[in-house]
């Protein structure tokens, strides 16, 4: 067999072009001039920044990355020229190695942020660059002056150099600057007054990010084996192995799970499969971006799978078990995220009184009125599987989503509204970013339906009829009851309804009509168009030849890169796997899978990677919702907005 090589190449003229070209939705950030005393007419002034502001990150060139490609961009356009930049492997794949917080989700304290040992939750001080721009003389001199109060520093530069120091929390520095030249001497001086902003994420696998894992997994040409229900040698079937893995293939020869995993995708946390591209993560890290005079203390805590019971106010399953070297089992459980925000709310108050928690993103009810199950009742299509996943509760029905959707959500909302109101006070600083119908065609209607986009496992096809049903009842019943609950409307009682209400974003969902799982472009990756096929064939169904090469196109699966752009924002099935394809190691141990040929294994490596959620373009059209929504809730666009507190 002959292996075709592919790899996406661009000239630099096109590729400097991508970086430069303007977005379809440009936020402009509105940042208020230093203030700026100088004698006589100068057009001098002080310029002052935050070096490194998006505090997750530990090396400046991670944030760096983002700022220099944003250029006044939208969230989308920037994610695109970034994943062009990438080859479509993504620009987190090597940053989430450089965190303050660890892959299994402990903060860094203290956290060594450029060479220097900070604490996350409550800096004491952070670090700044000072230039003097504008009409500044050829040559000319500059004597520098910074006084926080505890004495002045002096130093003396050329005017072109800038000078960096580290400003105190909460504690504005004067800067002046006395300019000497061959012109008449001039004074400058401005006020610098940094600014922490304290946002938590919390919710459920749309606020973590599911379905983009940091560093995809990596895939080999030859056939992986999987059973399916019916237990027969007949319906084996091969899809794409993991790269690098050197165990049995086939489903004659079984290994064991800590084998198979030591080639996993990576994630900012696997056990909830939380990722940098999430909406919440990017929104946080775009308000650094746009906003100079700030820093951002981000805490991500959203977990897929999270309802507000199980996740927010109790524990719940993991998603996935991160590998092992000893090879030990993990617990299975994720603790709450609301317990966790509240210790770390309470660690920061004990270090510094005045630190509080500025705003909250918060996107969370899909789970709580079984959207998988409604995802499952599409997609699952031949009669034994969907007898099997009946019986067990996996496939669900919109008459039992509307019943919960009517009574559990709204008291679940109630409680959750009552547990964040100490943390947050106004519960307008809890941004709730509801989620976008996954299923919309080009023409605003459902998705026409069939196996394209699902045929990574045999019994899967997107039958129209039932996907229709969810499509409407999603469009036209769930978005505005989220919509209801969150602005305490539309006959939903609040205790103080003018008090309760959250901020709440929904302008992105027209942005996703059009996107829906099964938008398809002549702009597409070449590896998409050539090999997955419309008809819903893409993978080799002769368990023979397909044992050495799955793909009916012939080329190597390890040529799909996750983070190209696409027309679709939504991730298929087939994307699922080819992304992530993940094996639910935190299932219970009653649950667990015979081997790794499981038909268990086969079921879920399609589809608990991400199947039916935003991709990084997607959660990128959601945070320039939730920007605008975010930066007025903060008054950053007020000019002297409170400071350090």
């Amino acid at each position: 067999m002959v292996r075709i090589q592919f790899r996406l190449m661009m000239p630099a003229a096109l590729l400097a072009a991508a970086l430069t070209a303007s977005p379809a939705t440009a936020q402009v950030p509105l940042v208020p001039p230093a203030a700026v005393q100088a004698q006589g007419d100068s057009a001098m002034q002080i310029s002052w920044e935050v070096r490194n502001r998006f505090r997750l990150f530990r090396e400046e060139r991670d944030f760096l990355l983002h700022a220099d490609g944003d250029r006044g961009r939208s969230v989308l356009a920037t994610e695109q020229a970034l994943a062009l930049q990438s080859d479509g492997r993504g620009w987190a794949r090597n940053t989430v190695n450089r965190l303050c917080i660890d892959l299994l989700g402990r903060v860094s304290e203290p956290c060594s942020r450029d060479g220097s040992k900070e604490s996350y939750l409550t800096p004491s001080e952070h670090p700044v660059t000072v230039r003097l721009t504008g009409q500044v003389p050829v040559g000319a001199t500059c004597a520098w002056t910074l006084d926080d109060g505890d004495g002045p520093r002096q130093s003396t530069f050329d005017c072109a150099e800038p000078v960096n120091f580290r400003a105190r929390y909460g504690r504005p520095t004067v800067a002046t600057v006395d300019v000497s030249s061959a012109d008449a001497p001039a004074r400058v001086t401005t006020e610098i007054a940094v600014r922490d902003i304290f946002i938590a994420g919390l919710g459920d696998s749309i606020a973590s990010g599911e379905g983009n894992p940091d560093r995809p997994i990596a895939l080999a040409d030859e056939g992986f084996c999987f059973r399916s229900y019916l237990g027969m040698a007949y319906t084996q079937y091969y899809r794409p192995s993991r790269a690098g893995y050197k165990g049995g293939r086939a489903c004659e020869a079984p290994d064991s799970l800590q084998v198979w995993q030591r080639q996993s995708a990576l994630w900012l946390n696997s056990a909830c499969h939380r990722s940098l591209y999430s909406y919440q993560t990017r929104t946080a890290l775009a308000l650094a971006v746009q906003y100079p005079h700030i820093a951002v203390t981000y805490l991500p805590l959203a977990c897929t799978g999270a309802t507000i019971a199980e996740g927010l106010f109790g524990s719940q399953q993991a998603r996935e078990c991160p590998p092992t070297k000893s090879g030990a089992r993990c617990s299975g459980k994720v603790s709450a995220q609301l317990n966790e925000l509240r210790e770390a709310v309470t660690a920061a108050k004990r270090r510094q009184p005045d630190r509080r928690l500025d705003l909250v993103l918060l996107s969370v009810g899909a789970n709580d009125i079984n959207f998988s199950g409604l995802v499952a009742d599409v997609i699952v299509d031949s009669p034994t599987e969907r007898a099997l996943f009946r019986r067990s509760g996996v496939i669900g029905s919109v008459e039992d989503s509307r019943y919960a959707m009517a009574n559990d959500l709204p008291r679940g909302f109630a409680k959750l509204r009552e547990a964040l109101k100490p943390l947050v006070g106004d519960m307008s600083r809890v941004v709730y970013v509801s989620y976008a119908n996954p299923t919309l065609a080009e023409n605003g209607g459902p998705c026409p339906g069939g196996p394209a986009g699902f045929d990574i496992h045999p019994s899967f096809n997107a039958a129209p009829q039932r996907l229709s049903n969810v499509s409407n009842y999603v469009q036209n019943e769930f978005l505005p009851q989220l919509k209801a609950l969150a602005l305490c409307q539309g006959g939903i009682l609040c205790r103080d309804p003018a008090a309760d209400r959250m901020t709440f974003v929904d302008a992105h969902q027209a942005t996703f009509a059009g996107h829906g799982f099964c938008a398809r472009a002549s702009t597409d990756p070449e590896f998409d168009q050539a090999c997955f096929s419309a008809n819903g064939d893409s993978f080799d169904s002769d368990i023979v030849t397909a044992a050495s090469q799955p793909m009916r196109c012939g080329r190597s699966a390890g040529e799909y890169r996750a983070y190209l752009p696409r027309a679709r924002w939504i991730r298929d099935a087939n994307d699922s796997y080819f992304a992530a394809m993940t094996y639910p190691g935190g299932l219970p141990a009653s649950s667990q899978p015979t081997d790794i040929h499981d038909a268990t294994w086969g079921v879920l490596s399609a589809v608990y990677g991400g199947a039916v959620h935003p991709s990084a373009e997607g959660h990128a059209a959601m945070a320039d919702a939730a920007l605008p929504a975010a930066a007025s809730v903060l008054e950053l666009d007020v000019e002297g907005a409170q400071v350090g507190r």
